[in-house]
């Protein structure tokens, strides 16, 4: 299983970005996907899911109304769209899947909400 996350970057205070995630060696359909953030000093926290089969979704209190996760399986992809960004959504994002007992994790990507 590989995640390699993308899309991160420099953004303004209510901006927008996209992030992604691309799977290799799993059916980003038939498990429950997830993106976490991180900041330094800090547990690793969750941030959004989208549950396997149907396209049940939860996110944190924190982006509930703000963030949107959504998943294209024909590109085995798993997006977070990111949009009214704050200072306190800068972090590392990662991407998460739990495959066979084992959690797998991307190598993040950068957010940095900043005038």
């Amino acid at each position: 299983v590989r995640l390699v996350e993308r899309g991160g970057g420099l953004v303004q205070p209510g901006g927008s970005l996209r992030l992604s995630c691309a799977a290799s060696g799993i059916a980003v359909n038939r498990f429950d996907m997830n993106w976490f953030r991180q900041t330094p000093g800090k547990e690793r926290e969750f941030v959004a899911v989208i549950r396997s089969g149907g396209s049940g979704t939860m996110y944190a209190d924190s982006v509930q109304g703000r963030f949107t996760i959504s998943r294209d399986y024909a590109r085995s992809t798993v997006y977070l769209q990111m949009n009214s960004l704050k200072p306190e959504d800068t972090a590392i994002y990662y991407c998460n899947v739990i495959f066979r007992g084992n959690a797998y994790w991307g190598q993040g990507t950068q957010v940095t909400v900043s005038s």
